[in-house]
């Protein structure tokens, strides 16, 4: 198994922008399917938005189209997640996730990062 690790979250007004990073190592980036998933306190935890292991397959969450937009850069084994215009519920742990291409599951996790948005 390999290992993500995110950054990127803090504290923004909303209308603001952050970036969300995930480095990947230990496995092949470029035949994984990638994604980014949030869970705010007392919701349950929801996937954000997802891009197939070839760059295509890009899907995301109705809340967050037109304003999320997520990508990758296999050279630098890295995950993105722009987020702008952001609202106070996005509010949530954002956590990137992995899972080896054509498989079901996703099977590899980071730690998770903070996102608050304040109104």
């Amino acid at each position: 198994h390999g290992q993500l690790v995110e950054s990127g979250g803090g504290l923004v007004q909303a209308g603001g922008s952050l970036r969300l990073s995930c480095v990947s190592s230990g496995h092949t980036f470029s035949r994984y399917d990638m994604a980014w998933f949030r869970q705010a306190p007392g919701k349950e935890r929801e996937r954000v938005a997802s891009v197939s292991w070839n760059g295509g397959g890009k899907n995301y969450l109705d809340s967050v189209k037109g304003r999320f937009t997520i990508s990758t850069d296999n050279a630098e084994r890295t995950l993105y997640l722009q987020m702008n215009d952001l609202k106070p519920e996005d509010t949530a742990v954002y956590y990137c996730a992995g899972r080896r291409a054509f498989s079901s599951g996703y099977s590899e996790w980071g730690q998770g990062t903070q996102v608050t948005v304040s109104s």
